[in-house]
């Protein structure tokens, strides 16, 4: 990468199509993380935007105004306004929503004065034709004295002209507006003057929001002394500055608007929007609309990622049966074929279902009917101590609990927010999914009702809603030990429907999938191999033993000598360290079904609950011998017990996926509570509960269908 490298950060309201733009200037070049500090999400992106100059872009969070409400928002207020944070932009593009301009406007007008160099990016034209209103472009850009470019992102149009406006004002550099927009405003002007004398270099704005939240925002200690020494003897009163600014603010966007933006009667047409909302919101059908949605979803993960994922188990048959042709009989080809090719096999055959999953819950984001999901929710919510914005972190628990438990910030009240952290990791993420797949497709036959339902995907769909169902529950009952005495209001605006933006929706699903293979795969993986060195070895006196007797049995004429082996293998699993522990803790499951290779399972899954499917792999693959064209799920449906019935049955198998619905099974998620909550009082709770819940549930499970 050559040339000059700038920070250019994009800034908006919700909804705006600024997650658009960001992925379409950086298609696959970005990168997620956190802001130093802090929890809030951090999107950075890099892009080329002439043969001589790259750009960084940062995805600000989304904002209404300058004054922030929200943690998110704070964020946002915290990076614009300090000039000396990590990630304060040399340039800024404010994607302004050309069908809801009033409202953009507001928060464009307050970056414009911030005197930060800045290009308003107009998104949603076509939406706005539609609803009958026409921009001069012109004469909005020589309103508020900024460059404006129409842009649609999904079409990628009007992208080249915003990076050479990008490039042009970056040779400058300088402020674009001049003038103020609102001129000759009187909002604070002693104050703003006061601190101007001494730090000339401010803008009005910028001036009057330090005198505002000098004291919060983390700026030099020094500007800080200098602006407390200019207002500490001028008469300023905050709460009536903002009123009188909002109202001039507004005033101005409607005289722009009048000269620059004709409209229709707003009661002259009613928008295909609003015709779909009356049928997908209605209080009876949309309920009814949601829960065949959801079945779809989960329906779609069974039937479209079948193929897929037959290949890959097909390839990894091959794969283990060749090498197992060609390498000599010591321990390091053991450990390549049982512990390494087996633990690659427990991760890439779930990859399809993965990417499938996220595609469609994207899908839904980019139509905008996930917002409505959180509208239906929020009456629900209400009548569980919890409200509409509790919904967000919990559908986003379907995916992750720790992301799902960080945006959990959003929540403005403390208990409510702490009643949401408590119940997010009940709800059935992307971890669950490996082990519901593998075990329904073994317990649960793929039967259709009326010829159309499928009863693996309802079971599927059974299992997501059987968590939020019980997360609703735990909230009532917490409420009366946590409660809540402030009121809190839920707000929230319903995007427009639109066209999922296909490019957007395959770069989620390979942004997924390789977080799973090299996030979650390493933790596999490093398990895989730790279980076939426990799962090998034992006490080196009882493994002599078990060598001993069976080369004795081995020697007695009429031996069967594949019996034999296979007797040996079973043993030196049952008696290596592996399955000693697993024997250890038996006992205590073996109320619920469970035998003690699964008890092994459930040990190491805790460092994350799709290592089941690799515990099982390695298991599997050391514990028997000539199964080198079984696939995972044909050996452990040809499992036995002692007794010779098999280990997994409909009771055990039922019994097991309700324990890895309620059971907590995650060390990432303890570590991201204890760190949210600043204490480990909450996440011991959360472990305490969702055991003992998932224990009591699965052993109910287990004595009804056995």
């Amino acid at each position: 990468m050559g040339g000059k490298i700038i920070h250019i950060g994009l800034v908006g309201n919700p909804n705006s199509g600024k997650s658009s733009l960001f992925n379409c200037l950086t298609g696959l070049n970005q990168k997620v993380g956190n802001f130093p500090g802090v929890t809030v999400e951090l999107k950075v992106g890099e892009a080329k935007i002439d043969d001589n100059l790259w750009a960084e872009f940062l995805d600000l969070p989304g904002t209404y105004s300058l004054y922030p409400r929200r943690h998110d928002e704070q964020v946002t207020y915290d990076v614009l306004l300090n000039e000396e944070h990590e990630e304060h932009p040399d340039i800024l593009v404010v994607i302004v929503d050309a069908s809801n301009l009033k409202r953009n406007l507001l928060f464009a007008s307050q970056i414009i004065d911030l005197k930060i160099p800045t290009v308003v990016a107009l998104t949603m034209m076509d939406l706005a034709r539609k609803k009958g209103v026409e921009i001069d472009v012109a004469g909005f850009e020589r309103e508020l004295g900024v460059p404006v470019i129409p842009i649609n992102p999904r079409k990628n149009k009007g992208i080249p002209l915003l990076k050479k406006t990008l490039s042009q004002v970056m040779a400058s550099l300088s402020p674009n507006s001049i003038r103020n927009f609102v001129p000759d405003a009187l909002w604070g002007r002693g104050t703003v003057q006061a601190i101007k004398e001494r730090l000339p270099q401010l803008s009005d704005y910028k001036a009057l929001h330090l005198a505002f939240n000098y004291k919060e925002l983390n700026i030099n200690p020094s500007i800080k002394r200098v602006v407390e020494d200019s207002i500490k003897d001028i008469p300023f009163n905050k709460t009536l500055s903002q009123a009188e600014e909002i109202t001039d603010r507004y005033a101005r966007i409607k005289a722009i608007m009048q000269q620059t933006v004709v409209e229709p009667d707003p009661l002259q047409r009613t928008l295909f929007t609003d015709k779909l909302d009356n049928v997908l919101l209605h209080r009876r059908w949309g309920y009814l609309i949601l829960l065949a949605v959801l079945f779809l979803l989960f329906q779609s993960v069974f039937l479209i990622a079948q193929y897929p994922m037959d290949w890959i188990e097909w390839g990894f048959v091959k794969l283990n049966s060749f090498l197992s042709g060609i390498l000599p009989e010591t321990w390091w080809s053991d450990l390549i074929l049982n512990g390494v090719v087996a633990g690659l096999s427990g991760i890439l055959v779930f990859v399809p279902q993965i990417m499938i999953l996220f595609g469609l819950i994207t899908v839904l984001e980019d139509s905008g009917y996930m917002a409505r999901i959180s509208f239906l929710s929020d009456r629900l919510m209400r009548s569980v101590g919890l409200n509409g914005k509790s919904v967000m972190p919990m559908i986003s628990g379907f995916a992750c609990a720790v992301p799902a438990i960080m945006s959990a910030r959003s929540i403005e009240n403390r208990k409510e927010r702490l009643l949401t952290i408590l119940i997010t990791p009940l709800m059935s993420c992307s971890a669950r999914l490996p082990v519901f797949t593998i075990l329904i497709a073994l317990v649960i036959p793929n039967n259709y009702l009326f010829g159309f339902l499928g009863v693996q995907g309802l079971v599927m769909m059974g299992l997501y809603l059987l968590g939020l169902l019980m997360a609703l529950v735990v909230a009532s009952v917490a409420r009366w030990f946590i409660r809540i005495k402030e009121r809190s209001f839920f707000i929230l605006e319903l995007p427009t429907y639109r066209s999922p933006r296909w490019g957007n929706i395959l770069q989620t699903m390979v942004n997924k999938a390789k977080i799973f293979v090299f996030d979650a795969g390493k933790v596999i993986m490093i398990i895989s191999l730790v279980l076939w060195g426990l799962s090998s070895f034992g006490p080196g006196k009882k493994m002599n033993e078990i060598k001993a007797g069976i080369d004795h049995i081995k020697s007695l004429p009429g031996t069967d000598q594949q019996l034999a082996d296979n007797m040996y293998q079973t043993l030196k699993l049952e008696n290596s360290y592996a399955g000693i522990l697993g024997k250890s803790i038996e006992p205590v499951i073996q109320p619920l079904g469970y035998d003690w290779k699964i008890g092994i399972a459930l040990i190491t899954s805790f460092a994350a609950r799709e290592v089941f499917v690799g515990t099982m792999a390695t298991l599997y693959s050391v514990g028997e011998q000539d199964e080198n064209e079984l696939r995972l799920r044909d050996k452990m449906k040809a499992a036995k017990k002692k007794d010779g019935t098999p280990v997994y049955t409909l009771a055990s198998g039922l019994s097991l996926m309700i324990f890895y619905v309620f059971a907590m099974q995650c060390m990432s998620t303890l570590a991201v509570v204890k760190r949210e909550t600043r204490s480990w009082k909450w996440p011991l709770i959360q472990l305490v509960y969702m055991t003992g819940l998932a224990y009591v549930m699965s052993l109910i499970v287990y004595q009804l269908f056995k």
